[in-house]
């Protein structure tokens, strides 16, 4: 893939990750939860975002290696 392609898959992936967090977040009732429930619901969104960015700036970099600009 391109690399343009791949910094926008990153950034859609993102996006999509945060707003599937933000759904249940909500929808489930967190908001009322106790404080280690919100700690514990944000380090798991905090990691699942952080697995997405580390993969995403993987392919961005090997884009650029395999493909460098003219």
């Amino acid at each position: 893939m391109t690399l343009k392609r791949e910094v926008l898959v990153l950034v859609g992936q993102v996006l999509a990750v945060d707003a599937l967090f933000i759904a249940v977040y909500f929808g489930a009732g967190i908001e009322r939860g106790s404080d280690r429930v919100k700690i514990a619901f944000t380090v798991v969104w905090t990691v699942i975002n952080l697995v997405v960015v580390i993969r995403g700036l993987t392919r961005i970099r090997s884009a650029r290696v395999n493909h460098p600009p003219a």
